[in-house]
Protein backbone atom coordinates (compact mmCIF):
# COMPACT_ATOMS: atom_id res chain seq x y z
CA UNK A 1 0.00 0.00 0.00
CA UNK A 2 1.36 3.42 -0.87
CA UNK A 3 0.73 6.86 0.59
CA UNK A 4 1.05 10.44 -0.66
CA UNK A 5 1.27 13.23 1.90
CA UNK A 6 0.78 16.86 0.90
CA UNK A 7 2.14 19.82 2.86
CA UNK A 8 3.03 23.47 2.47
CA UNK A 9 -0.37 25.10 2.37
CA UNK A 10 -1.39 28.11 4.42
CA UNK A 11 -2.85 31.58 4.43
CA UNK A 12 -1.25 34.04 2.04
CA UNK A 13 -2.14 37.48 0.74
CA UNK A 14 -3.02 38.03 -2.92
CA UNK A 15 0.17 38.21 -4.95
CA UNK A 16 2.02 35.98 -2.51
CA UNK A 17 3.70 32.62 -3.02
CA UNK A 18 3.57 29.14 -1.57
CA UNK A 19 5.42 25.92 -2.33
CA UNK A 20 3.53 22.68 -1.90
CA UNK A 21 5.26 19.33 -1.44
CA UNK A 22 3.99 15.81 -1.98
CA UNK A 23 6.05 13.01 -0.48
CA UNK A 24 5.42 9.44 -1.57
CA UNK A 25 5.99 6.32 0.49
CA UNK A 26 5.59 2.82 -0.85
CA UNK A 27 5.53 4.12 -4.42
CA UNK A 28 8.66 4.67 -6.51
CA UNK A 29 7.95 7.89 -8.34
CA UNK A 30 10.63 7.10 -10.94
CA UNK A 31 7.95 5.22 -12.87
CA UNK A 32 4.86 7.39 -12.52
CA UNK A 33 3.40 10.59 -13.86
CA UNK A 34 2.13 12.79 -11.04
CA UNK A 35 -0.24 15.68 -10.71
CA UNK A 36 -1.66 18.34 -8.46
CA UNK A 37 -5.39 18.84 -8.13
CA UNK A 38 -7.54 21.25 -6.16
CA UNK A 39 -11.07 21.48 -4.90
CA UNK A 40 -12.72 24.69 -3.79
CA UNK A 41 -15.89 24.70 -1.65
CA UNK A 42 -18.92 23.85 -3.77
CA UNK A 43 -16.84 23.05 -6.85
CA UNK A 44 -15.59 19.91 -8.50
CA UNK A 45 -12.00 18.83 -8.14
CA UNK A 46 -9.86 20.04 -11.04
CA UNK A 47 -6.41 19.23 -12.31
CA UNK A 48 -3.92 22.04 -11.78
CA UNK A 49 -0.72 20.59 -13.22
CA UNK A 50 0.79 17.24 -14.05
CA UNK A 51 4.23 16.00 -15.01
CA UNK A 52 5.45 12.78 -16.58
CA UNK A 53 7.92 10.46 -14.87
CA UNK A 54 11.02 12.06 -16.41
CA UNK A 55 9.80 15.62 -15.99
CA UNK A 56 9.91 16.34 -19.71
CA UNK A 57 6.15 16.63 -20.35
CA UNK A 58 4.14 19.07 -18.26
CA UNK A 59 0.52 20.13 -18.50
CA UNK A 60 -1.07 23.12 -16.76
CA UNK A 61 -4.59 24.34 -16.19
CA UNK A 62 -4.97 27.48 -18.31
CA UNK A 63 -5.74 29.69 -15.31
CA UNK A 64 -2.43 28.88 -13.60
CA UNK A 65 -0.11 29.01 -16.60
CA UNK A 66 2.76 31.43 -15.98
CA UNK A 67 2.09 31.47 -12.23
CA UNK A 68 2.46 27.86 -11.08
CA UNK A 69 5.36 25.48 -11.68
CA UNK A 70 5.26 21.74 -11.10
CA UNK A 71 8.52 19.89 -10.57
CA UNK A 72 9.75 16.63 -9.17
CA UNK A 73 12.76 15.17 -7.41
CA UNK A 74 12.61 11.43 -7.97
CA UNK A 75 15.60 10.84 -5.70
CA UNK A 76 13.56 12.38 -2.88
CA UNK A 77 10.34 10.71 -4.07
CA UNK A 78 8.75 14.16 -3.97
CA UNK A 79 6.66 16.33 -6.28
CA UNK A 80 6.41 20.09 -5.83
CA UNK A 81 4.05 22.86 -6.85
CA UNK A 82 5.49 26.37 -6.72
CA UNK A 83 2.64 28.85 -6.71
CA UNK A 84 3.37 32.52 -7.39
CA UNK A 85 1.13 35.55 -7.90
CA UNK A 86 -1.62 33.82 -5.97
CA UNK A 87 -5.20 35.01 -6.39
CA UNK A 88 -8.25 34.59 -4.17
CA UNK A 89 -9.69 32.17 -6.75
CA UNK A 90 -6.75 29.83 -6.08
CA UNK A 91 -8.20 29.16 -2.63
CA UNK A 92 -8.85 25.42 -2.34
CA UNK A 93 -7.65 22.18 -0.83
CA UNK A 94 -4.75 20.96 -2.94
CA UNK A 95 -4.05 17.27 -3.49
CA UNK A 96 -1.42 15.29 -5.31
CA UNK A 97 -2.12 12.05 -7.10
CA UNK A 98 -0.66 9.68 -9.65
CA UNK A 99 -2.01 10.51 -13.10
CA UNK A 100 -2.56 8.70 -16.36
CA UNK A 101 0.70 9.27 -18.23
CA UNK A 102 -0.89 10.36 -21.51
CA UNK A 103 -2.87 13.06 -19.72
CA UNK A 104 0.35 15.06 -19.44
CA UNK A 105 -0.17 15.86 -23.14
CA UNK A 106 -3.97 16.02 -23.23
CA UNK A 107 -6.58 18.67 -22.40
CA UNK A 108 -6.48 17.96 -18.71
CA UNK A 109 -4.64 15.92 -16.14
CA UNK A 110 -6.41 12.67 -15.25
CA UNK A 111 -5.85 10.95 -11.90
CA UNK A 112 -5.81 7.18 -11.59
CA UNK A 113 -9.39 6.00 -11.23
CA UNK A 114 -8.36 3.78 -8.35
CA UNK A 115 -6.68 6.54 -6.37
CA UNK A 116 -8.01 7.12 -2.87
CA UNK A 117 -7.62 10.83 -2.17
CA UNK A 118 -5.66 11.92 0.89
CA UNK A 119 -6.21 14.85 3.23
CA UNK A 120 -4.71 17.45 0.97
CA UNK A 121 -3.34 20.80 2.11
CA UNK A 122 -5.44 23.94 2.46
CA UNK A 123 -4.41 27.03 0.51
CA UNK A 124 -6.22 30.24 1.38
CA UNK A 125 -5.52 33.44 -0.52
CA UNK A 126 -7.03 36.41 1.26
CA UNK A 127 -6.16 39.89 2.42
Amino acid sequence: QYQLVESGGGLVQPGGSLRLSCVASGLNLDYYAMGWFRQAPGKEREGVACINSSGVRINYLDSVKGRFTISRNNAMNTVYLQMNSLKPEDTAVYYCAPVVAKSTVQDRCAPWESYSWGQGTQVTVSS
